[in-house]
């Protein structure tokens, strides 16, 4: 179980700061020339020299055995982020997150049984809440000429993907730091996709526009190495079903960065379920972090009693 200290606070809000920066990554993804999987190879390798400057940097090193540890978690990350890329640039930036959204709900339903985490009446019905809102906005999102079955239909794999690289990521966490452990997930994750995206594009790989490159250096640093850094910092200190319903979030962003960027209508059903989903996981956080104060006062007050010893007979 996460520790019950003043990290959790902050782990909130890294997660949350991510959260706002990953609803941004569909609208830059669908604004350039690149197909969703050669702008996942081109990425990625971004990815790889950014973590390892840091790296150099931080003066560490990334073990063998430390990689072959994480890499797994780079294999379903480039699964993601291959098929996530894909998916926007065939359907609407709304619908491919808000389908995206659902892992939330997998995420809590798995969380349970592999770390003990438990949900409360409450917090299941604030949930329940929230994916009532991401239907809404679906909704609301459907019949738009930029809408793809096939697209949602890779929407829906790229979220169980990325339900499989959470649960790993939190595992993966307990035995190596946020930094070693995205170094590890970018490696990996490059490699496999690269011949994935040269079978697909063909030799030589596709060549990014100089706005191409800005774009992809701009997902590298903020959505990439900054979002993923603070989300795997986080997972030590904040439940799984809390932080990924903090994600939850994105959509809400993307449909809104969508609207004026790519011109992708918002709708008022879009406007009602946002604001449905923001509602209901702010009072998710607002009633959990209530309740990690009154554990922890009682906590500390147990700590404070004296404990009684028997005199010897």
């Amino acid at each position: 179980m996460p520790e019950r200290s003043h990290h959790r606070t902050a782990a909130i809000v890294a997660v949350s700061s991510a959260t706002v920066v990953w609803g941004s990554v569909g609208v830059f993804v669908k604004s350039t020339t690149l197909t969703g999987v050669s702008f996942a190879m081109y990425r990625l390798w971004l990815g790889v020299l950014v973590h390892l400057i840091a790296l150099a940097v931080t003066r560490r090193r990334l073990p063998w055995s430390v990689f072959r540890a994480c890499a797994p978690g780079g294999v379903l990350f480039a699964l993601d982020i291959s098929l996530g890329f894909t998916a926007v640039k065939l359907t609407t930036v709304a619908n491919a997150a808000i389908i995206g959204a659902l892992s939330p709900i997998l995420i809590t339903l798995a969380a349970g049984r592999m770390f003990g985490e438990r949900v409360g009446r409450r917090e299941a019905g604030l949930i329940a809440l929230s994916f009532a809102g991401v239907a809404i906005v679906a909704l609301g999102s459907s019949g738009q000429p930029a809408w793809s079955p096939v697209g949602d239909l890779l929407a829906l794999l790229g979220t169980v993907s990325w339900t499989s690289y959470w649960l790993f990521s939190k595992r993966a966490r307990a035995s190596a730091s946020a930094l070693e452990y995205m170094t590890s997930v970018m490696i990996a994750a490059a490699l496999t996709v690269t011949p994935v995206a040269l079978l697909a594009g063909g030799l030589p790989p596709a060549t990014p526009t100089p706005r191409d490159w800005t774009v992809l250096v701009a997902v590298a640093l903020l959505p990439g190495m900054t979002g993923h850094l603070l989300v795997a910092w986080s997972h030590r200190h904040v439940e799984s079903w809390l932080s990924a319903l903090i994600t939850q979030c994105s959509p809400v962003i993307s449909a809104a960065m969508a609207w004026p960027v790519l011109g992708e209508p918002l709708t008022s059903l879009v406007v009602v379920g946002g604001l449905v989903v923001v509602a209901s996981t702010g009072l998710v956080i607002v009633a959990t972090s209530r309740r990690e104060r009154v554990l922890a006062r009682a906590a500390a007050a147990e700590a404070e009693i004296e404990p009684v010893t028997e005199l010897p007979a």
